[in-house]
């Protein structure tokens, strides 16, 4: 009998610490924010306002990095499962590339959010509906 592969079954090498990462988000949101991430476009609101709620109280981007990082890849995951998108890798930066073909950088937008400049739900909207600024 042979076994057909499917899409889920099957991730390319550079989704492995980006789907870590973003398991591990939504480890510590759940245990430490009692936030339940689900994966959905929709659990990016949650994760928007929690950046900005982070930025607000001040805390210094170097201290933040690795979960910022751990909510861009959350962000991408939830990309990659509503579009077929897959992880890419080079020098050890990791972006999405849609069916489409386009480019996608869920891991920078977080650090724009931290900043005060992006969205990790509208990314995920413009990547879902093939925009690209």
């Amino acid at each position: 009998m042979t076994h057909v592969m499917t899409a889920q079954e099957y991730r390319p090498s550079a989704a492995a610490r980006p789907v870590r990462w973003a398991a591990d988000a939504v480890a510590t949101m759940r245990e430490g924010a009692r936030v339940r991430l689900d994966y959905s476009p929709r659990s990016l609101w949650r994760v928007d306002r929690m950046i900005e709620e982070i930025r607000r109280e001040g805390a210094p981007y170097a201290a933040m990095e690795s979960e910022l990082r751990g909510f861009g890849a959350y962000a991408g995951e939830v990309i990659v499962r509503q579009t077929g998108a897959e992880w890419w890798a080079t020098g050890g930066e990791h972006w999405l590339r849609t069916p489409e073909g386009r480019l996608w950088d869920p891991i920078d937008e977080a650090r724009r959010c931290f900043g005060g400049h992006g969205s990790l739900r509208l990314l995920c909207r413009d990547a879902v509906n093939g925009v690209r600024e």
